[in-house]
């Protein structure tokens, strides 16, 4: 599948697209509370399109190792008011929704229209996910996490991480499709329950996913699997992001999730410049 469906429209993956990262809370591992004035958040939209990105992801809970709880009105309302923004300045900009309660999709929906559901539990936090996304016919990104992000970095454990993450998704995807439902992007999750070994290894055998038959995304921006392993912090992590993005692409990567945005897309047109070349 090389597109997504989006309300009326279709978004093409042909060429890979860059998701460009809106986070709307105080505590996000990178970037937390830098945008929660109309003015911060409206100044990182026009970045995130000026650079290049053809979807925003707005997130309002922080689902890093042990964030603070935040309940569903809080959230609703965080991301309520950066949405009617985006819908206001950017009406035609795609935009995705990180959250994983059925109700915040239904609510965000019939509110502000057609939205992707970037869903990091897979379906595993609300087991109303499934038959809400399936209704609302809105796409789905299903994410792998073992664990939920108070416990999932706590000695994770898997006996065949590729195995057991292309089980996950398996089966997901029959329940999925079982309620008629088929606008899907899988995400494999990394640094979501899997140690910095577990994540090197998803990234090396990222191209047994692409059987499954639905669009990658990639999410691995800034992330501890770069800084661990290079012994630097999340600010220092550009460089590292855009190799493993540059990775991801040329194991056929449909969709990257980042904070830089320029940086991405720079990537993007030289994988693509290659490809055209062979």
């Amino acid at each position: 599948m090389t597109h997504i469906t989006i309300g009326a429209e279709k978004v093409s993956l042909e060429k890979p697209v860059v998701m460009g990262i809106l986070n709307v809370t105080p505590d996000s591992f990178y970037d937390g509370g830098k945008y929660t004035s109309e003015l911060k958040i409206m100044e990182r939209v026009d970045e995130i399109v000026e650079q290049g990105a053809g979807i925003i992801d707005v997130g309002a809970y922080s689902t890093r190792p042990g964030a603070a709880f935040v309940d569903t009105q809080e959230e609703l309302s965080r991301l309520s008011f950066a949405l009617e923004l985006i819908r206001k300045y950017h009406p035609h900009l795609p935009v995705s929704i990180d959250t994983f309660r059925a109700d915040v999709a239904k609510e965000i929906s019939h509110c502000l229209g057609s939205v992707i559901i970037n869903d990091i539990s897979g379906g595993t936090m609300d087991d109303k996910m499934f038959e809400t996304v399936a209704e609302l016919g809105l796409p789905y990104i299903m994410m792998h996490i073992q664990g939920t992000p108070q416990d999932m970095q706590v000695n994770p454990h898997y006996d065949d991480v590729v195995r057991e993450v292309r089980e996950f998704f398996t089966e997901r995807i029959t329940r999925l499709n079982a309620l008629g439902f088929n606008n899907i992007i899988l995400d494999q999750g990394f640094g979501f329950g899997k140690t910095v070994a577990h994540n090197y290894e998803l990234m090396d055998k990222m191209e047994s996913f692409l059987d499954l038959g639905y669009p990658l995304l990639v999410g691995i921006s800034r992330k501890s699997m770069i800084w661990r392993l290079l012994e630097i912090t999340p600010q220092e992590a550009l460089n590292g992001t855009t190799v493993l993005n540059t990775i991801s692409l040329l194991k056929g990567a449909h969709i990257l999730r980042v904070h830089d945005v320029r940086e991405a897309v720079e990537a993007v047109k030289i994988v693509e410049a290659m490809k055209r070349s062979v």
